[in-house]
């Protein structure tokens, strides 16, 4: 990924912990990467393909002058977080906040605060086996698409299948979702976790029927295992009703442990037991 950078960003703001510094204010300097693509900018010569330095620099200022903080790690994850809502062709943002004139009371050149953020592709598996099953599956797409940190990239069709875990029930309908984020993992789990709850789900029986089923399939080429979750899904590989709607959107999309395609392992499983 290409990069544009902005350095030492003098900024008067009014952020920190004391009283005195939310009133009188101080000094900041900001460094940002900006992570985009630059070529079809540099290859047409044409500002409209690139990201305005200048109009990042303008926005961050504006931001920081506008709001108060008392924590410049607050001050750095806001703006990043802006920055990347903001200026849809920055995929990332490395963001460092120096406050040189912090109250220390003793010899100092600055302290600062550096992250980095940007945004991540997830996929996710949607199903129902109660109610309206398709009205559910549509209040969630619906749901995420008003999320400020969520861009719901793609859908794939709806699937009918037979139950999966061997508890009898009603027929799923199943579905696939491509996101692209800006939350970590465990707040997608969080927010997934939300939505099921809006569309009253119960976690009554294990594989029971639900209303609403939310999982991430995959994120970014993560892996991960915790106590509330594990990336990629676990056995998502022998589950036609996840791997049958994943392929329409990602065929081609191999699984980071097992480095078979999403159209590959798909292949593998005999339907017809």
């Amino acid at each position: 990924m290409d990069e544009i950078r902005i350095d030492n960003l003098e900024i008067y703001a009014y952020h920190g912990v004391f009283p005195e510094e939310n009133e009188k204010g101080q000094t900041f300097y900001v460094n940002a990467i900006l992570y985009t693509d630059t070529r079809p900018a540099g290859r047409a010569d044409e500002l409209t393909l690139s990201t305005h330095y200048g109009e990042v620099c303008h926005f961050i200022t504006d931001w920081m002058q506008k709001y108060t903080c008392k924590l410049i790690e607050a001050v750095a994850e806001h703006v990043a977080e802006e920055v990347l809502l903001q200026f849809p062709l920055v995929r990332a943002i490395d963001l460092e906040i120096r406050k040189p004139q912090a109250p220390i009371g003793l010899p100092f050149e600055s302290v600062s605060v550096k992250i980095y953020r940007g945004w991540h592709k997830a996929y996710l598996s949607v199903g129902s086996n109660m109610g309206d099953r398709e009205g559910y599956i549509n209040q969630a797409i619906s749901a995420l698409k008003q999320e400020r940190l969520v861009k719901v990239d793609k859908v794939s069709g709806l699937l009918n299948t037979k139950p999966y875990g061997g508890v009898e029930q009603q027929d799923f309908l199943n579905g696939a979702i491509e996101i692209s984020t800006l939350l970590y993992p465990e707040e997608l789990l969080e927010l997934l976790h939300k939505l099921e709850a809006d569309a009253d789900r119960k976690r009554e029986v294990h594989w029971g029927p639900r209303t609403l089923d939310l999982d991430i399939i995959f994120y970014d080429k993560l892996i991960l295992e915790t106590k509330d979750l594990i990336i990629p899904h676990v056995d998502m590989e022998n589950r036609y009703f996840v791997l049958k709607p994943l392929s329409e959107l990602i065929p081609n999309y191999r699984h980071p442990i097992l480095g078979k395609t999403v159209s590959r392992l798909l292949e593998a499983i005999d339907i017809s037991e």
